[in-house]
């Protein structure tokens, strides 16, 4: 099939809420046999997730409650891009803000689309390497506990439900497969 026959063309876009974070869109589009359709996503500024490996061969982990589950979850250290920040800026941010760590060696691993069928959200996964404590920097409201898990009992966490975040799943695959040795950090 060509990629012709796929593609849906925005005809007219309404916003239809505007958040401090999100802005939720309507959009009137013609779908490749013709016809009309109605998509509705949710527009995201971006983020990071932060692989920070630390020398004893864990790495950063967060306990944190997020309000829309209501439920406290076991992720990585992440956080929101900001208007006109470069990812890499973001990611050394968000590690010293919610860690206290900062890294010597920075790598960018990927992009991850978390919610594609509803939002144009993107996190780029970052590997940090050379950690030093320097004390955290936490944003007004933000709570969490910082621990270390090594790689091989955060898949088992995955495996038995208790980490359940789609952006800490998705850049664990990274880091099994670094530690492995099976990928090679970029350079």
């Amino acid at each position: 099939m060509d990629d012709a026959e796929l593609i849906e063309q925005m005809l007219s876009s309404q916003a239809v809420f505007e958040g401090k974070l999100l802005r939720v869109h309507s959009d009137t589009v013609r779908l490749p046999d013709g016809s009309h359709g109605v998509r509705e996503w949710i527009e995201h500024p971006g983020a990071v997730v932060i692989l920070g490996m630390l020398d004893n061969g864990r790495f950063l982990f967060e306990r944190q409650f997020r309000y829309p589950l209501r439920r406290i979850f076991l992720e990585l250290p992440a956080g929101k891009i900001d208007a006109n920040e470069h990812p890499l800026d973001t990611a050394k941010r968000e590690l010293r803000e919610e860690t206290g760590y900062k890294a010597k060696l920075w790598r960018h691993l990927g992009t991850m689309h978390p919610c594609i069928g509803y939002s144009n959200e993107r996190i780029e996964i970052f590997w940090a390497h050379g950690l030093s404590y320097i004390g955290h920097e936490r944003d007004h409201g933000e709570f969490l506990d910082v621990t270390e898990m090594s790689v091989g009992d955060a898949l088992l966490a995955v495996r038995d439900g208790e980490i359940t975040d789609a952006k800490t799943i998705t850049a664990l695959v990274w880091a099994e497969k670094i530690v492995a040795d099976i990928w090679q950090v970029p350079e």
